[in-house]
């Protein structure tokens, strides 16, 4: 019997590992920039066309290889990164498999062009699915370019897998900010379709985090610094007022090279505990180095997840760092209860010298005098009539000496009283013995007789029954068979998806002018997305004055949003439509229509008004499909009496 084990030829396994390398054009960026890293270089040039389905070509100003070196790359697990198994624990470099260049070579058309600089010519090389077609020596610059063409041409089904170039485009956007982000000290420009998308000059890491995600970013950032002897920590986290929705500006490097981590991410979000509201993620750009040979990042094939020796220590300093960081900035709330907030000086007084009072004191003033005595410097200190001439000669003598009484006690400060009107001309002309002769007074007033009412009792009660709210989330009203709960999110939702959708698909939405134009900033594949929606956001009601690179300028408004909900609405549908806008019209309008039900519908926990309430009983049930919600869920229930009835049952 023969065998039937044979070993695969090289092309086939080329083919195999490439499933596991490259998954997407995103992914072949990914090697190309982390290799030109490598290779030392400190200007680096993406270009790439159909969201690089059709070109991806990395260029570098590193070492360049050999003659020899450059042929040898391609072969299976052929590095220079590592020479020894113990290598994979001290690993200084993003790239050590060696089966990059070999897993894109056999599904790609590649070439490459590379030189030394010591060299006078440098190397050109072109391969086609694993078959090298020519190499020959050419004039080249210093350092490295790769260039990967018709990716996939070879594999029909894995090319039909990719998805639109819209999210083909924002993965390689993602790839490329990851790079570029952990390395602000080299000189990165990106190129799409001959558009520059990036041309990020070599700085710290604060203009590289501004320079890639918009120039707003600035504000937002709050450093963090702690020097550990297991861990140092560099970076930024941003203030809790500009968390978004989605979790796309979260960023670890762990040795300058991007991972994801579940757990250094709950470290950071319980830092920020009671600072964000639900459903809000914070934006953060943390920078962790770590000993080499405390970490294992050979545990999945992108190196996107690394595994730490002590992730507890690793947790517990991360949290306690960014915490501070928040309560230093004066961005966390800091309670002092041993503070007493009374002693605090104004501000307005603080560089104000205190005035000392001036005291006048009265010379002649005796408290061993008898009580007629003091009786006589009251009186006439307070100018009341009725004394002698020897009196008021007294009382301007000891005026004149600068002394002042208010009855029998002393006053250190001069006071006037003025002689009150007499109080009896008030009641003069009533006869105050024969209280019955005052008149009575002239006004009259209505009877206010009960008349019968227009409706029976029983009629009346109907007449005013209504809905009511239970804990905030649930309306129950009243039917002739017994009851309906309406959970008030569900419905709210219902209503606005039906709205939206018919302005988009049938009636032109108003819009309202603003008095002054929104300018609201985004990052740019955000912005990308952005300009293919702006046709349906149009219909819906929004009004765009420009856009740039890096913002947008909104002058209308839908006449159903305020204006501090339109940041909230953008960022929900950016969210949504993270895997992509749908190819045809009605399917986007439907994404649309939904994201913005989502975004502005009330909340559960939100109080509703009796009237609010039967509005939204009332539009519910004026929808075509009152039953579920835009999400397929249910928006009431009904209990009849009978079930009702049947729960008090013996």
């Amino acid at each position: 019997m023969s065998s039937i084990i044979q070993l695969l030829p090289d092309h086939v396994a080329n083919q195999i590992a490439a499933g596991e390398v490259v998954q997407r054009p995103a992914s072949v960026v990914k090697e190309l920039l982390e290799n030109a890293v490598d290779a030392k270089a400190t200007d680096i040039k993406l270009i790439i066309k159909d969201a690089g389905k059709s070109l991806v070509q990395v260029i570098d100003n590193g070492v360049g290889m050999t003659v020899t070196d450059a042929r040898l790359c391609f072969a299976r697990h052929a590095t220079s990164k590592i020479r020894q198994a113990e290598d994979l624990f001290s690993l200084g470099t993003k790239g050590f498999r060696g089966e990059a260049l070999a897993s894109i070579a056999a599904i790609a058309h590649m070439e490459m062009k590379t030189k030394q600089d010591q060299d006078e010519l440098g190397t050109h090389i072109i391969i086609e699915g694993s078959k090298f077609i020519s190499q020959e020596v050419a004039v080249l610059p210093k350092g490295t370019s790769f260039a990967v063409k018709n990716l996939f041409f070879n594999i029909p089904a894995r090319r039909n897998f990719l998805k639109s170039d819209t999210v083909e485009f924002r993965h390689v956007m993602d790839e490329f900010q990851r790079v570029a982000l952990a390395h602000p000290n080299i000189h990165f420009s990106f190129y799409h379709n001959g558009s520059e998308m990036y041309n990020l000059p070599a700085a710290g890491y604060r203009q590289r985090i501004v320079g890639i995600m918009s120039g707003k970013t600035n504000e937002k950032l709050v450093p963090v610094n702690e020097e550990t002897d297991i861990i140092s920590i560099q970076g930024f986290v941003c203030k809790p007022e500009f968390a978004k929705k989605n979790r796309g500006e979260q960023f670890f490097f762990v040795n300058d090279r991007f991972i994801k981590s579940s757990y250094l991410h709950h470290a950071v979000m319980s830092a920020y505990d009671g600072l964000l509201k639900d459903g809000s993620q914070p934006s953060y750009f943390l920078y962790l180095q770590v000993p080499p040979n405390t970490i294992d990042i050979n545990i999945h094939p992108t190196k996107t997840e690394i595994k730490f020796d002590d992730e507890q220590a690793l947790y517990a300093i991360l949290r306690a760092s960014i915490k501070h960081s928040l309560g230093q900035f004066n961005v966390a709330p800091v309670l002092d209860f041993d503070r007493d907030a009374n002693l605090d000086t104004p501000y307005h007084y603080k560089d104000v010298e205190a005035e000392i009072p001036t005291i006048q004191v009265d010379g002649t003033f005796n408290p061993f005098t008898d009580d007629k005595t003091n009786q006589h410097y009251s009186k006439a200190a307070s100018g009341s009539s009725g004394y002698s001439s020897s009196s008021s000669s007294s009382s301007s003598s000891s005026s004149s000496s600068g002394s002042s009484y208010s009855g029998s006690s002393y006053s250190g400060y001069s006071k006037r009283v003025e002689p009150t009107a007499s109080w009896e001309s008030l009641y003069v002309g009533l006869d105050v013995e024969n209280p019955e002769s005052i008149e009575s007074s002239p006004f009259t007033f209505e009877n206010e007789e009960v008349t019968s009412s227009l409706f029976d009792d029983e009629e009346v009660e109907q007449a005013t029954q209504k809905t009511y709210q239970i804990h905030k989330k649930y309306i129950v009203s009243p039917i002739k068979s017994g009851m309906i709960i309406v959970d008030q999110q569900r419905a709210h939702q219902r209503i606005l998806y039906e709205q939206f959708l018919l302005n988009m698909t049938v009636n032109q939405a108003a819009s309202q002018q603003l008095l002054f134009p929104l300018d609201l900033f985004y990052s740019a594949s955000e912005m990308k997305l952005i300009e293919e929606l702006k046709p349906s956001l149009e219909t819906t009601g929004f009004v765009f004055d420009e856009s740039k690179t890096d913002h947008i300028v909104i002058s209308g408004i839908p006449v159903n949003i305020t204006e501090s909900e339109v940041s909230q609405v953008i960022e929900q549908l950016l969210s949504d439509l993270q895997d992509g806008i749908p190819a045809n019209s009605y399917s986007q309008n439907d994404t649309i229509a939904k994201s913005m039900a989502k975004s502005l519908a009330v909340k559960t926990g939100s109080y509703l008004t009796e009237k609010e309430q039967d509005n939204l009983v009332n539009g519910l049930f004026a929808c075509k499909d009152p039953n579920i919600s835009p999400f397929q869920k249910p928006t009431f229930i009904t209990m009849r009496v009978e079930d009702i009835d049947k729960k008090f049952a013996l």
